[in-house]
């Protein structure tokens, strides 16, 4: 039985996780289909909250009964990840507190996951054989790097090794090349260290195991 899932996450670039949930699944011989609703097509903008997120994917899905599992993308921000999970779970419970839900909190934001494949950073940035030293934290600090977005960013200039008008065009890809380097993500490599994707991944798996 294909199992339904709703993947809300914190902005397009993010929406590159569908195929990792989905890839996890497949791992645990469960076959998932994942949507990731354009909540913009909606008059009124839902906002941020995961109340109002939940509340307008459930009228774009005609009342919210087309899924079986909701997976939600929240960064931790500076927040204490119990906070986060509350959060989610307080959320679920007021819109719709039948569906099984799967909280997803990077510490602090989902960039920390990204920085630590260096192989990938150089490809997205357009320079696969470059040798530049990145100077970015192994997996045990990342977590604690107080802003991951712009160190990614950082990373991704410095591997690329251009300058002047080239290097402006990169920055001004950041979010495609974000995505990319999301959807390039090795699961089995770094990031599988983190306990902010242990966490993901298990409670996918028992998520799914119950489905």
């Amino acid at each position: 039985m294909t199992v339904r899932a709703l993947y809300l996450c914190e902005g397009s670039s993010d929406e590159g996780l569908r195929f990792h949930i989905e890839a996890i699944a497949a791992e645990v011989g469960r076959e998932l289909f994942v949507t990731v609703p354009d909540l913009n097509r909606l008059p009124n903008k839902p906002g941020h909250s995961v109340t109002n997120k939940l509340r307008a994917a459930q009228q774009l899905s005609d009342g919210g009964h087309a899924y079986d599992l909701v997976v939600i993308h929240r960064d931790s921000d500076g927040h204490p990840v119990g906070h986060r999970r509350r959060e989610i779970t307080e959320a679920v419970a007021q819109v719709s507190p039948h569906l099984a839900h799967v909280p997803v909190i990077p510490v602090r934001m989902l960039e920390a996951w990204l920085v630590l494949d260096h192989a990938a950073i150089r490809e997205v940035a357009g320079n696969p054989n470059g040798k530049v030293v990145l100077n970015l934290p192994k997996a045990a600090r990342v977590e604690s790097v107080a802003d991951p977005k712009a160190l990614l960013k950082q990373a991704l200039a410095v591997a690329s090794e251009e300058k002047g008008r080239s290097l402006k065009k990169l920055q001004a890809r950041f979010s495609e090349n974000r995505a990319r380097l999301l959807q390039m993500l090795d699961r089995e490599g770094p990031v599988k260290q983190l306990a902010s994707w242990q966490s993901f991944t298990s409670d996918l798996q028992e998520a799914l195991s119950n489905a």
